[in-house]
């Protein structure tokens, strides 16, 4: 018997679906988690199995799964997929100390991922930015100044950092006890806090306690409290393994200790820094069954491609492989991937949520709140209305880009500081600018790169020069 949710669902299959593939049971909202994933690794080959580990999984035609790109970001807004409402960087948001705010905040960024979510699937649209599954936030700990990713950081307090990160988890997840809203990754695990040039190197040797109370329990926090979905091994090694090959994070803290159930995606080529820059693996189909043992489920890069050579040559068992497989797309059904929006709770919002003017006053109040008013002489602020001159210096201050910061989305009309000081101060009052300073010499230039480079095969895509964004939404950066 068919459940009446099954019966649903057949009404509203999509044009692709043949009647054969719409009654297969892991199209069954009616039937557990567990049955519809089992239903679904049976089916696939080993081959599609592999593939479906890599961050753009391809589609299986046969069965009516599209294609889907594991990699979406939304460090303090949706990133890199067109408008969207821009909130203060991670570090200001933490410097408003206000755990609730910042669940309204991240539930404003998961209205507006649903929203483009659904309006990307109308049009067709699976590529990179246009799923669910978000690669924030970043929970590491801002220990060093000079850590030129700090600002996507909530600073150098543990506490801090996991309380604030365990509020964006849950607005952007949601609070359906079925469906996820959006999937949301705590990264870079772990003990990942710079020095950025040699992350691909580097063997962060921490003793037991430094680790403990600084570097794992934001990464605690986001598991046992928040529920994270997926987590995020980093770039560097741990204790002489890389961390995306390490059965002591991986394992023994990450699912033994902490009772992790998602699953975990490596930074975005780290299992190619094994073989490159490591040399813990000799070769590719080493550096992948190392990753696969020792808990990376899925890869954003392209080493696990080579899985099928590795299961081949006998260095991991294709039951690991459908245990990564459980794990990742116990997530998609999770967010309703394989159901009808109709049963999906978050599957009406529309795209006049997207940089809203609700979702532009939060952004506004969001900024206000992370202010801090170190001391206010003489009463200097606010600026008097009859000020006569008001001098403005620094390179910085008339510059879009940097008061955007980075993994951001495009706001409608965004404001800068000198103009909105401009617009501020009284109308006989002169705003006189000047750049005071050039930018830091020996910065690194942008390097753009054709769209058909865009990881069509490229095992290592780093550019000389290449400063870390992605440029025209194609060059591989930092995660």
């Amino acid at each position: 018997m068919f459940s009446t949710a099954f019966l649903i669902l057949l009404s509203s299959a999509s044009p692709q679906d043949s009647i054969g593939v719409t009654l297969l049971p892991f199209r069954d909202p009616g039937l557990s988690l567990e049955l519809r994933v089992n239903d679904l690794l049976s089916r696939l080959t080993l081959e599609e199995k592999i593939k479906q580990l890599l961050y753009n999984a391809p589609a299986i035609e046969r069965l009516g799964i599209p294609s889907y790109n594991w990699w979406s970001e939304a460090l303090h807004g949706v990133a890199r997929a067109g408008k969207a409402t821009v909130f203060p960087q991670s570090i200001g948001l933490a410097a408003t100390f206000d755990t609730e705010l910042m669940g309204r905040v991240a539930t404003a960024i998961s209205d507006e991922a649903r929203a483009k979510y659904h309006h990307a699937l109308r049009s067709g649209a699976t590529g990179i930015y246009e799923g669910l599954t978000f690669f924030s936030p970043n929970i590491n700990i801002f220990r060093d100044p000079r850590w030129g990713r700090g600002m996507e950081t909530y600073g150098e307090d543990p506490y801090l950092t996991g309380r604030m990160g365990v509020a964006f988890i849950k607005g952007m997840q949601g609070q359906d006890t079925l469906y996820l809203k959006t999937a949301t990754t705590a990264k870079h695990y772990a003990v990942h806090s710079g020095p950025e040039p040699d992350r691909h190197s580097f063997d962060a040797v921490v003793s037991e306690r430094d680790l403990r109370e600084t570097y794992l329990p934001a990464f605690r926090d986001a598991v046992r409290d928040g529920h994270v979905a997926s987590v995020m091994c980093a770039y560097n090694r741990f204790r002489g393994d890389p961390c995306c090959g390490s059965s002591d994070l991986l394992q023994k803290i990450l699912r033994d200790e902490w009772n992790f159930g998602g699953f975990v995606v490596s930074d975005c080529w780290a299992i190619s820094d094994f073989f490159q820059f490591h040399k813990t693996s000799r070769t590719e189909p080493e550096a992948a069954a190392a990753a696969l043992m020792a808990g990376t489920d899925v890869e954003c890069g392209v080493s696990f491609d080579s899985l099928l050579t590795a299961v081949r040559q006998g260095l991991v068992s294709e039951a690991l492989v459908d245990q990564a497989l459980d794990r990742a797309m116990s997530i998609r059904f999770r967010l309703g991937m394989f159901d009808p929006p109709s049963n999906v709770p978050f599957g009406a919002i529309g795209m006049d949520v997207v940089d809203s003017p609700k979702h532009r006053a939060l952004a506004l109040e969001s900024a206000r709140k992370s202010i801090i008013l170190l001391r206010n002489e003489k009463e200097l602020l606010p600026l008097r209305k009859d000020l006569a001159h008001i001098a403005v210096i620094g390179p910085t201050i008339g510059d879009v880009d940097v008061l955007l910061g980075n993994y951001n989305g495009i706001p409608a009309d965004p404001v800068t500081i000198l103009a909105g000081l401009k617009k501020a101060v009284g109308p006989g009052t002169t705003v006189l600018y000047a750049p005071g300073c050039e930018i830091a010499d020996h910065t690194l230039t942008p390097v753009p790169v054709p769209a058909t480079a865009l990881f069509m095969g490229l095992k290592e895509p780093r550019a000389p020069g290449l400063r870390g964004e992605y440029f025209a939404g194609i060059v591989p950066g930092p995660r």
